[in-house]
């Protein structure tokens, strides 16, 4: 590997921090307020920390058990259940990324807004005017250029970023444990004044439910060293900058929300405007701290934006080798980036900017998108680890461990419930004529197996609900 694409440990971990780390973290207050009392809101942690950490410790052990394999999520996926599924994982897990992409310009470009609109006066709204796209769109070809410039170097900018965007996490949950009042955060300890969708309940176990899919975006980018292994300098950096990376990022959320709860009544903060993390702590400081988060908030998302291309530019190309993708996604340029893979994502999210300028659509519709898309790909990562525990007669650990991954991934697939379900279903319909498509091109055929012919037939079975629950929308 070129001394050019190299990543050291460092780097590496700041790259899963910077991933995790993006926009959703500025939104949790409100976000989890919103669907969960206190009492959720523990259980919801507890059963997302201890799944979450079992998930970055599968990443760790399959680094260290096959490190044959390079780009993580598509790899082990393909190793494990074939071609097909492999190529639906890395499908599903470029959508993730490419959506979350977008998402992240729409919510720093609101960010943005909160300096320039005025009530008689709109111009960035929540990131989907005319003005957003168009700042949008510049920012997306400036990560563009900067990623084509090589791996090494967007690494390097990211380690920056990341440790500016930390900090004034660091000083929230400083000054939320000064203001904290265990009065406040037990004064709305069932979530008794919440008031659910229609058709739905109220009971704990919903509220915990509807807190799932929120605390899995904001973990979305786990993957991140693994994905990029084969630029890792040293193999075993790769275990290390996940667990390293999870841990930190875990500690932070969970104090950022249950602090924010005993700062202020949960009510209140339900009903704020995102980033809520600037109405918490412009209550305890002033106005000044609205201005602090703002400003934290648009250069995480922007160290996030390119921390994540860098994903969603390797993914195609590793697919590309196997055929899973067009062959036109192997070529590199000069600077060793894969050019015509970071093209088509960045056109990718030049057409999702236009759809959301046009629809109107906000950064919490994206968010719940590209979440529904990695639930596939988390799940075969724990499928795999248990897979290869078992055929290779493994201790029981690395059982265990595939295990309770495997477990809370399928929670996860249950909590989100059937809308979003059905809808990522009509996306990965869409990538099997993708996946046809560069079949043919490779091998001048569809090589496809009994047991992926019923995958296929499966999706497009379901596709019929999707495509009806869709035009009713």
């Amino acid at each position: 590997m070129s001394s050019k694409t190299q990543i050291g440990l460092t780097a590496l971990t700041a790259l899963v921090i910077s991933s995790m780390v993006g926009s959703g973290v500025f939104s949790l207050p409100q976000n989890m307020s919103a669907v969960a009392g206190s009492q959720a809101l523990l259980i919801g942690w507890l059963i997302t920390g201890f799944g979450i950490i079992f998930l970055g410790i599968s990443f760790a052990c399959l680094a260290k058990l096959r490190p044959d394999l390079d780009g993580g999520i598509y790899t082990y996926a393909r190793a494990g259940f074939g071609d097909l599924v492999g190529f639906l994982s890395a499908w599903g897990y470029w959508l993730c990324t490419t959506i979350g992409i977008v998402g992240y310009l729409v919510v720093a470009f609101e960010a943005v807004g909160t300096f320039t609109d005025t009530p008689q006066f709109t111009l960035f709204g929540q990131g989907n005017t005319f003005w957003a796209f168009v700042g949008e769109s510049a920012v997306a070809w400036l990560i563009y250029g900067l990623v084509a410039r090589g791996i090494r170097e967007a690494a390097g900018i990211n380690l920056l970023a990341t440790v500016v965007k930390i900090f004034p996490l660091m000083v929230f949950v400083g000054l939320a444990v000064y203001f904290f009042r265990a009065d406040i955060f037990m004064a709305d300890w069932t979530g008794a004044s919440i008031v659910p969708e229609e058709g739905a309940d109220n009971s704990i176990m919903s509220q915990v439910k509807n807190t799932m899919l929120i605390t899995l975006w904001v973990f979305t980018g786990i993957e991140g060293a693994s994905v990029l292994s084969k630029h890792a300098k040293n193999r075993s950096d790769v275990g290390k900058a996940t667990i390293l990376g999870v841990g930190l990022v875990l500690v932070l959320y969970v104090a950022i929300t249950l602090l924010a709860q005993g700062v202020l009544p949960r009510s209140e903060i339900a009903t704020m405007s995102n980033p809520s993390m600037a109405g918490v702590l412009a209550h305890m400081v002033g106005d000044w701290g609205k201005i602090l988060i703002s400003v934290c908030l648009i250069v995480s998302v922007l160290s996030s934006y390119l921390s994540w291309t860098l994903y969603a530019t390797e993914i195609p190309h590793l697919g590309a080798k196997n055929g899973a993708f067009p062959k036109s996604f192997l070529t590199l340029n000069g600077n060793l980036v894969p050019k015509n893979a970071l093209l088509f994502t960045t056109l990718t999210v030049q057409l999702c900017l236009f759809l959301v300028w046009q629809t109107g659509n906000s950064y919490q519709a994206l968010l719940l998108i590209s979440t529904s898309m990695i639930l596939v790909p988390y799940l075969l990562v724990g499928l795999f680890l248990l897979q290869q525990a078992m055929k290779q007669n493994l201790a029981f650990k690395y059982k265990a461990i595939g295990a309770i991954a495997s477990v809370y991934a399928l929670w996860i697939v249950y909590a989100a419930g059937v809308k979003y379900l059905l809808f990522s279903v009509l996306l990965y319909a869409v990538g099997v004529a993708l996946f046809a498509y560069s079949q043919k091109q490779f091998h001048g055929k569809l090589p496809f197996k009994r047991a992926e012919w019923a995958i296929v037939a499966v999706l497009l079975i379901l596709a019929v609900p999707a495509v009806k629950m869709f035009l009713a929308q």
